[in-house]
C-alpha cells in the first residue's frame, strides 16, 4: 500500500472503537455505538447506553485519570463483546449441545413423525441458566483471568529470575544498581514475549482472526475521518492500519513501563532497608505500582494520539510492531460495519477535536 507510511491526518479525533464479534463498537464523546453483522448478514446497529458516574475531581488528574479510564474502558468493551455475541449468533452456538443440534437434524429430517413429550431430563437441558448464575459464572471466570494475568506477568517473571540468579552466573552481579537493571529487564522482555507469544497464538484462530480483520476496519475508518475524508469503502480501504491510540500499543507500552519503574524498587529498598527485597515482597510491590503504571501508559497513549513527531513515533513503534498481530486487512462488509457504528457518534459541535 503506497500510503501506508505517510500521515494522512488533516485532524485528530478522540474517537475511539473496539473490534467485536462479527462488528465493532465506536464511543464518541457523547455517543457511543456498535455495529454488528447477524445471523442473516444485515448490519443490527444499537447504541450503547453508559451509566454516568460522579467522580470527585481528582480522578481526572493525569496518571489518575489512565486507572480510571482504564476500568470503564474494559467494563464497556466487555459489555459490548457480550452484547455481539447474542446479536451474532455466537452464543446460540456456544450453547447448542450436540444432543439438542442432534435431535434437531432429526426433527428436520421425519417432518412427519409425530411430536410427543420430551423427557424431563431434555427439557432441562434446553432451560437456560439463571441470570444470577450466568453473572456469578462470568464474575468467577473474571477473577481467575485477573490471577492468571497477575501470575503470569507479575509472580512468574520474579520468581523466576530469582530461581536462575542462585544458578546462574550472569545475574549474579554483586553491584546491586547493575543487578536491579538486569532483573527489571529480565522481567520486562520475559512479560513482552509472553504477551508477543500470546497474540500470536491466538491469531491462528479463525474466529479471533476474524475479529483481528474488523480491528483494522475500526483502524482504518478513524484514519479516514482524521484525513477529511468521505468515509466510503473505497477511502477506508486506501488508509494505514496502525493507530498510535490502539489498546494493542497500550498494553505493550505499559510493559515497557513496568520496566523502567521496577528498575527504582531495588534500589530505593537498597536506601531504606539496606538490602534487597524478598521475590515475594518485590512482587507485591510491583502489584502496587500497577496503578501507577497503568496511568503513565495512558498518559504516553494519549499523547501519541495528540502528536505526530519524532518523539511519539518513538512512543508509538512497539505497539505499531505488534499490531502487525492484532491488525489485519478487513473486508468491505467489516468496513461498512465500521462506517455504521462511526457515523452516528460523530458530535456536530466539534467537541470530539483535540
Amino acid at each position: 500500500m503506497k500510503n501506508e507510511n505517510r500521515n494522512l491526518c488533516a485532524v485528530k479525533t478522540s474517537i475511539g472503537g473496539q473490534a467485536l464479534m462479527e462488528g465493532i463498537m465506536m464511543k464518541g464523546p457523547k455517543k457511543t455505538f456498535m455495529a454488528v453483522r447477524n445471523t442473516q448478514g444485515e448490519i443490527v446497529l444499537e447504541e450503547v447506553e453508559i451509566k454516568a458516574s460522579r467522580r470527585p475531581k481528582i480522578c481526572k488528574w493525569p496518571i489518575i485519570r489512565g486507572v480510571f479510564g482504564f476500568i470503564d474502558s474494559m467494563a464497556l468493551g466487555y459489555k459490548s463483546l457480550m452484547r455481539s455475541a447474542e446479536i451474532s449468533g455466537l452464543e446460540d452456538l456456544v450453547e447448542e449441545s450436540p444432543k439438542k443440534k442432534a435431535r434437531k437434524e432429526a426433527e428436520s429430517e421425519e417432518p412427519a413423525v409425530k411430536a410427543t413429550a420430551e423427557p424431563a431430563e431434555e427439557k432441562k437441558e434446553e432451560e437456560k441458566i439463571p441470570a444470577w448464575m450466568a453473572t456469578l459464572m462470568m464474575a468467577i471466570a473474571g477473577i481467575l483471568g485477573v490471577g492468571l494475568a497477575v501470575g503470569l506477568f507479575i509472580l512468574a517473571p520474579t520468581f523466576l529470575y530469582d530461581l536462575l540468579s542462585k544458578h546462574v552466573a550472569f545475574f549474579q552481579n554483586e553491584n546491586m544498581i547493575v543487578n536491579s537493571f538486569i532483573k527489571s529487564v529480565f522481567e520486562g522482555v520475559f512479560k513482552i514475549a509472553l504477551l508477543v507469544g500470546y497474540m500470536a497464538l491466538i491469531s491462528l484462530m479463525k474466529d479471533i482472526r476474524r475479529t483481528f480483520m474488523y480491528h483494522g476496519a475500526e483502524h482504518k475508518t478513524i484514519f479516514c475521518y482524521e484525513a477529511g475524508l468521505e468515509l466510503t469503502v473505497e477511502n477506508i480501504r486506501k488508509q494505514r492500519r496502525f493507530h498510535p491510540r490502539c489498546g494493542t500499543s497500550f498494553l505493550i507500552l505499559m510493559l515497557l513501563v513496568s520496566v523502567f519503574v521496577s528498575f527504582f524498587i531495588d534500589p530505593i529498598s537498597i536506601a531504606v532497608s539496606g538490602s534487597v527485597l524478598h521475590p515475594a515482597l518485590r512482587a507485591a510491590v510491583k502489584l502496587l505500582t500497577f496503578p501507577l503504571i497503568m496511568g503513565i501508559g495512558y498518559e504516553l497513549i494519549k499523547f501519541a494520539g495528540r502528536h505526530d513527531n519524532l518523539l511519539t513515533r518513538i512512543i508509538s513503534a512497539p505497539g505499531v510492531w505488534l499490531q502487525h498481530l492484532t491488525v489485519l486487512e478487513p473486508t468491505d462488509d467489516m468496513i461498512e460495519c465500521a462506517i455504521a457504528a462511526v457515523t452516528p457518534v460523530i458530535p456536530e459541535d466539534g467537541s470530539d477535536r483535540w
